[in-house]
């Protein structure tokens, strides 16, 4: 019999097997899971964990306020510099270029930067309403009054400064400097996170005309109720917070006489800093809080 001959081929490269593809599907699948996981703990950090302690500081703080002033012990606030009694506004700027509309969530910073000491967008200094009592200007950073909004249950802290880190990431509300102290004529600014840190500002688009809005110092209750909402507009509007607060960006919304107003800001749409939602009211009364 002849002799068979065997020829054999060899292929170039490197085979890949079965085996190898699945180990590599697999590694791929192990590498996007753990990708995943670490996104959704950083959500969950961001959304949940800092509401939580942000709210659970700002509750703490608001008690240390009242308490402070059931002991007739000065404002019972966090302090970082001493502030000067009178009726007007604080000539302090806020830290870290915050905007006359500051951002109440999520997203980079806005485009307008707080008014500088004597800048012209300053508005003028409030003054106290006729018969009113003045309030003592507080340090920057300093919490010295609580905001409350029956419609929405919040009882929060008000600071000097609208700085994220000092104040606004704490939970609390933050006092632009520059615009009124409570009850004095002028506006009473103040701003606050919509989303995370606490988010005191979470459901502020509720608030409907005619709901009252409290702002608690020692010894004093100022009753404001709300007139207006202006449901939208630009980060750089700084009309809002004037001293008579009138949109630049929404001609008819605001007011156009002297008063004590208030104004509360924060952004929205939820989740986004890429407009500002404002909540405007008249001081209706002063009365001693009820504590």
């Amino acid at each position: 019999m002849r002799d068979r001959v065997r020829v054999v081929v060899q292929r170039g490269g490197r085979p890949v097997g079965r085996a190898g593809l699945v180990r590599l599907l697999w590694v791929g699948g192990e590498v996007l899971t753990t990708v995943g996981v670490v996104v959704a703990l950083l959500v969950v950090h961001q959304v949940w964990w800092t509401n939580r302690q942000a709210a659970a500081a700002a509750r703490e703080q608001v008690q240390v306020l009242e308490e402070g002033w059931e002991e007739g012990g000065g404002e019972g606030g966090e302090r970082s510099g001493d502030g000067a009694e009178a009726g007007g506004a604080s000539e302090a700027p806020s830290r870290g270029g915050d905007p006359v509309v500051v951002e109440g969530g999520s997203g980079g910073p806005p485009a307008s930067r707080a008014p500088e000491r004597g800048g012209a967008a300053s508005p003028p200094p409030g003054k106290p309403a006729a018969g009113k009592a003045p309030v003592r200007v507080p340090a920057l950073d300093e919490a010295y009054a609580v905001l409350r909004i029956p419609r929405l249950g919040l009882a929060v802290p008000v600071a000097e400064g609208v700085d994220k880190r000092a104040v606004l990431d704490k939970g609390y509300a933050g006092h632009y400097p520059g615009t009124a102290q409570p009850g004095a004529e002028g506006n009473f600014a103040v701003a606050g996170h919509r989303n995370t840190h606490g988010e005191p500002f979470r459901y502020l688009n509720r608030l409907r005309e005619g709901d009252e809005v409290f702002v608690d110092t020692r010894g004093r209750r100022y009753v404001y109720v709300v007139g207006k909402v202006l449901a939208e507009t630009s980060p750089g509007d700084v009309g809002v917070i004037g001293a008579v607060p009138r949109s630049g960006v929404r001609p008819g919304y605001g007011y156009e006489v002297a008063g004590s107003y208030i104004t509360l800001t924060t952004c929205t749409p939820e989740y986004t800093s890429k407009y500002r939602l404002v909540v405007w009211g008249t001081l209706k009364t002063v009365v001693g809080a009820e504590r």
